[in-house]
């Protein structure tokens, strides 16, 4: 879809707030692509991210996936707000295996205090990437 910010600074406000997310940085994270209605999230395989057989842990995929369609939401409110979540449900979908994890976090329905996001969780191998999880959320604004 193709959403206008209310925020032309939305890509920094993005930045600057995910540059404050402890958890991303323990997990390595790198924000990949910010655009209205879009955040795309990364991180590569590590043995300290993993469940007991190897895979990318739920936790840590679950935390890609909330914190890319957080920001996606978040891209399309208002200039001084911040974004929370308030809910989501998450599919596991088949085993997080890979050398790298996407979450692409995507707006549904913008609103004035609430907003319904989605990402979809992807592991590459150095084939073509294979969809692991998806999430649905709904965000809420909350003032600066």
């Amino acid at each position: 879809m193709n959403f206008v910010p209310c925020n032309h600074e939305f890509a920094s406000v993005v930045r600057a707030s995910f540059a404050q997310q402890g958890f991303m940085k323990m997990m390595g994270a790198t924000l990949d692509r910010i655009e209205p209605g879009e955040v795309d999230i990364s991180a590569l395989y590590r043995d300290n991210l993993t469940q007991q057989h190897g895979f990318l842990h739920a936790a840590a995929t679950t935390a890609l996936a909330d914190t890319a369609s957080g920001y996606a939401a978040l891209s399309l409110m208002p200039a001084g707000s911040e974004v929370l979540t308030i809910e989501f449900k998450v599919n596991l979908l088949r085993p997080a295996a890979g050398t790298r994890f996407t979450a692409e976090g995507r707006v549904v329905k913008p609103g004035k205090m609430i907003t319904v996001s989605r990402a979809d969780v992807f592991a590459y191998t150095g084939h073509a990437p294979v969809l692991i999880a998806t999430l649905l959320a709904t965000m809420i604004i909350q003032p600066g």
